[in-house]
């Protein structure tokens, strides 16, 4: 019994890499996550029994491992990814959760949801057609949310006679591309999902190829130092007061550490009261913790008693968000009516709501070109562009680049309480 306690413990305490799929149409994006699912031996044998079933109704000559993540009937019958699906597995040294995202232009808001918590992309080039449209589209995309490691798979290297030319073309090809972007590490791999070389294992077929496998990549890419350790941010969520027998003045503050540490002893000040304390302690369900970071979710108690409420922020006297109620963000548009120059919407940010309305409209983006389009500033489904609101009440933000939690905000349709925006703050 120990013996699995002990287990279970272990695989809690396994680190964990959230990663997106990007890249075109039918370059392979659903196949290349069966294929990994499938010889990492992440699959049980009644789901591959399914796999195999479904791949002869339809007339396959081999086993269809993308029909593992196309979860919707319309997405089986056109062999296309249509929404967000995500898959968990793990292997020894980690676990994972992938975002399969769709390659249709129409589909880009997708592919933002999908990426927006992840750690690593995975972009996909069909060998045969290099850098397209789309691979820029996803790559500024990854960029502009902060996506710090991609591996740019090259698929489908068997249609190509596994060429190393083809692939190095490529290869500079995206390196001159990226050198415009904001992604400090870029693996490159060639690959063939179909038939599983240098995705989980070292291809035959490409003896040229010294790097690594994709999961090998995956399992030992370096994602901590990707968390903002020094600024200390704790949005509330919830006051925490049982008021019972046991507990009858307990009050603690509970939410997830967005960023920096926090000590019991620390001195804090709570936004935006400003009054100061130093905290109690810090609890999780399981015991008291001598430290609290990113992306934990915790309890803490202060030594005074202050009004604190959801929506408030806890940070360090000496290291405080920016406060203010005028804020330039860039926004994903996300939906089909466009957005209101003039509009007043609903906005969340960390655990705060508020209303803002829109000043300006400064620009919008062409996404393949990476200019700025000062005379277009209508900003429709799928466009990203740079927008100025204010909000009806202040907001404790870092830098979207700082601190992707703090640096994030959503807006809100007010009628249809539709998620309409995604913006990151500048």
């Amino acid at each position: 019994m120990s013996t699995d306690k002990n287990e279970a413990q272990k695989y809690l305490d396994m680190d964990l890499l959230r990663f997106t799929t990007a890249g075109s149409v039918d370059d392979g994006k659903s196949t290349l996550i069966g294929r990994l699912l499938y010889d990492s031996k992440s699959i049980f044998d009644d789901q591959m029994e399914k796999i195999e079933e479904s791949s002869r109704k339809k007339g396959d000559e081999y086993t269809n491992l993308a029909l593992l993540t196309d979860g919707l009937s319309a997405e089986r019958e056109q062999g296309i990814t249509i929404d967000v699906a995500y898959r968990y597995f793990s292997t020894p040294n980690r676990k994972f959760i992938i975002a399969d995202t769709p390659g249709h232009v129409q589909y880009t808001r997708n592919m933002v949801t999908g990426a927006s918590t992840a750690n690593l992309a995975v972009i996909l080039v069909d060998a045969r057609n290099g850098v397209i449209e789309q691979t820029c589209r996803h790559s500024f995309i990854a960029s502009l949310l902060g996506i710090k490691h991609v591996v740019l798979c090259v698929n489908k290297m068997d249609l190509v006679d596994y060429s190393e030319e083809r692939f190095n073309e490529i290869r500079n090809e995206f390196k001159t591309f990226s050198s415009k972007l904001d992604i400090p590490d870029i693996h490159y791999i060639p690959i063939s999902a179909l038939y599983g070389d240098n995705v989980v294992d070292k291809s035959d077929n490409m003896p040229w190829y010294g790097g690594a496998t994709l999961l090998y990549t995956l399992e030992n890419v370096q994602v901590d130092s990707d968390y903002n350790h020094v600024d200390s941010r704790f949005p509330v969520q919830w006051v925490t007061r049982p008021q019972s027998t046991e507990y009858p003045d307990y009050r603690g503050y509970a939410g997830q550490v967005a960023g920096g540490v926090f000590k019991p002893g620390d001195e804090i000040i709570a936004l935006p009261s400003g009054f100061t304390s130093k905290i109690d302690q810090i609890q999780t369900f399981e015991q008291d913790e001598q430290e609290a970071f990113s992306p934990m979710s915790i309890t803490m108690t202060l030594e005074d008693d202050i009004d604190i409420s959801r929506g408030d922020m806890i940070a360090k006297p000496d290291n405080q968000p920016t406060v203010g109620q005028d804020i330039e963000m860039m926004v994903c548009w996300l939906n089909k009516e466009s957005l209101d120059p003039n509009g007043k919407y609903a906005i969340k940010h960390t655990t705060k709501e508020a209303r803002c309305i829109v000043k300006e409209v400064k620009y919008k983006v062409n996404i393949n070109t990476l200019h700025r389009v000062e005379g277009d500033k209508e900003i429709g489904l799928n466009d990203i562009g740079r927008i100025k609101i204010r909000t009806t009440k202040p907001l404790f933000y870092d830098s979207y680049k700082r601190n992707r939690k703090t640096g994030s905000i959503i807006l809100i349709d007010e009628y249809t309480n539709e998620t309409v925006g995604a913006g990151m703050i500048l």
